[in-house]
């Protein structure tokens, strides 16, 4: 559980004067442990918080207080986020820094400290909602096929623990995070036949894994040099750590670039196009809410709207009459 030490937001390093400080440091402690939220996400608002103490402090050339953070206007928000914007931040950034303000806002208030109007009375930044890019069946295959990387000049047991994990992404619809926190004895390879991951808001859920991943799983348990502890990652770096998340985003870039894929065939796309196959398979959107740990159903109905335009892809590409409907 994430404890606000652990981000370096202590109120001696915090950009405020001591009162709002304290209120800052009490705040972070409650998301990380009565919210129990995810330590990324304390992270993301406490250094979303700070940026905009920064902010303030350059405007009113001062450490800033509680009173100065109550009284913020709508128009010091406007131009926080307009700067943000101006730095390529995207929507979606905002629009979670914007949640941290309303988060701290409301914890003021509830402490009889005032109320910081100005974070509820502006909207939050628009997000478009943009169709997750599904990999064809056979790259996403060759993605998690260790032959693909045959000839990079790499120890064949970190080909086949990067094979492995892509293989998890793909096969088991795990996100990277998921796939690197299952522990050794929880391997599924043999009979085990399903692993327990713990995804977005720490919500634990159990998803089957095929015969072909639990065999890449088993080829990369026989070539690692390590002697890896049952309570201990089952994927582990080059020098027997942790393995960061970093590596394996660098090898499916590197995959990308073998296969000629474009820059939007990433690991997270692995996961979407996990539940895009077994959509058009058949699958029903309750099922593959379940197996992504969807905590809600509109969440996965996007993967209907991209189903409908890969048919529609096919349909214009195959049908004599589509080209001419189109054209009119």
């Amino acid at each position: 559980m994430a404890q606000p030490e652990d981000i370096e937001l202590t109120p001696a390093a915090l950009p405020a004067a001591p009162d709002l400080a304290e209120q800052i440091h009490a705040w972070l402690g409650q998301l990380a442990g009565a919210r129990d939220l995810s330590p990324k996400t304390v992270e993301a608002y406490g250094r979303d918080l700070r940026q905009f103490l920064t902010f303030l402090n350059e405007r009113n050339r001062a450490p800033a207080t509680v009173s100065d953070f109550t009284a913020v206007a709508p128009a010091d928000l406007r131009a926080f986020l307009a700067r943000r914007r101006a730095a390529e931040i995207q929507s979606r950034s905002l629009m979670r820094a914007l949640a941290a303000f309303r988060s701290f806002a409301r914890l003021l208030e509830r402490a009889g400290l005032g109320r910081a109007s100005a974070f509820f009375a502006l909207r939050a930044p628009r997000i478009a909602r943009s169709l997750p890019k599904a990999l064809k069946a056979a790259d996403a295959r060759a993605m998690a096929d260790p032959k693909t990387r045959a000839g990079e000049a790499r120890e064949p047991w970190i080909l086949a623990r990067d094979a492995a994990v892509i293989a998890l992404l793909y096969g088991a619809g795990l996100r990277i995070a998921e796939a690197l926190s299952i522990r050794r004895k929880d391997a599924p390879v043999g009979d085990v036949d399903a692993v327990t991951v713990l995804g977005k808001g720490r919500k634990e859920r159990t998803t089957p894994v095929i015969v072909p991943v639990r065999a890449a799983v088993e080829d990369y348990l026989k070539l690692c040099p390590y002697t890896l502890k049952d309570d201990g990652p089952l994927f582990v770096g080059a020098c027997g750590g942790e393995l960061s998340p970093r590596i394996i985003q660098l090898a499916v870039a590197r995959l990308r670039g073998a296969l000629g894929l474009p820059d939007s065939a990433t690991p997270h796309a692995l996961r979407h196009s996990f539940a895009t196959h077994l959509l058009a398979r058949g699958g029903d959107l309750r099922t593959i809410q379940e197996l992504l740990g969807h905590s809600s159903l509109s969440t996965t109905q996007i993967y209907t709207a991209v189903d409908s335009a890969r048919l529609m892809e096919a349909y214009r590409a195959a049908h004599p009459r589509a080209k001419l409907s189109s054209a009119r």
